[in-house]
């Protein structure tokens, strides 16, 4: 009982055809569904924005997609407009096993502040709720998979080892965006946290 698999954010808007589609991304989902059968604990996250997100490129006059902008809790990449709350855009990849989930986190809700993080929003300190869930369910090691590698994935890996969770991250059921060279950056700071790359 002490494992859990956290299933990042496999929605329709980060696979092919979506509007922040990463490549490969719907090529996971067979992965997943297998190994959802072989954990106790089964978590999926939803990124579940309003239109007016403050992390829209379109919410920002004259701002394009991919560029930054300073928040107050830091650095912000705008993104094209995307897993608006209830869209199709923002529901689970068809073919995902979204049945098996024992609890869905939707993350990204509040209009002011991103969330890559399953635990946290970007400010580092506003719980999703995923730590509390977790420890009352016994959850001690955790196998993270999903959309994108170097973002929402790495963020919650991150955020996991930092509140003393045993973490993996299943390499071949993620995939990533390399926004610049983000990619490489995500595996190493995750390597040199703690976190074990499988």
């Amino acid at each position: 009982m002490t494992e859990a698999l956290i299933v990042i954010d496999v929605q329709n808007d980060f696979c092919p055809g979506g509007a922040l589609a990463v490549a490969g991304g719907d090529e996971i989902v067979p992965e997943i569904n297998a190994m959802l059968a072989d954990y106790s604990v089964r978590v999926l996250t939803q990124d579940w924005h309003p239109a007016d997100h403050a992390s829209f490129a379109a919410n920002h006059p004259g701002a394009s997609p991919f560029s930054m902008v300073e928040m107050s809790y830091g650095p912000q990449v705008l993104w094209p407009v995307h897993c608006v709350q209830g869209t199709a855009g923002a529901a689970f990849h068809a073919r995902l096993n979204a049945d098996a989930a024992d609890l869905v986190i939707r993350k990204g809700f509040r209009t002011g502040i991103d969330s890559y993080s399953a635990f946290f929003e970007n400010d580092h300190t506003t719980p999703t709720g995923l730590e509390g869930y977790l420890r009352t369910r016994g959850a001690t090691d955790l196998t993270l998979v999903g959309l994108a590698t170097d973002f929402c994935v790495a963020y919650s890996a991150l955020d996991a080892v930092r509140l003393g969770f045993d973490v993996k991250v299943r390499l071949s059921a993620c995939r990533g965006i390399d926004l610049d060279g983000s990619l490489a950056a995500a595996l190493e700071q995750m390597r040199n946290a703690g976190v074990k790359l499988v």
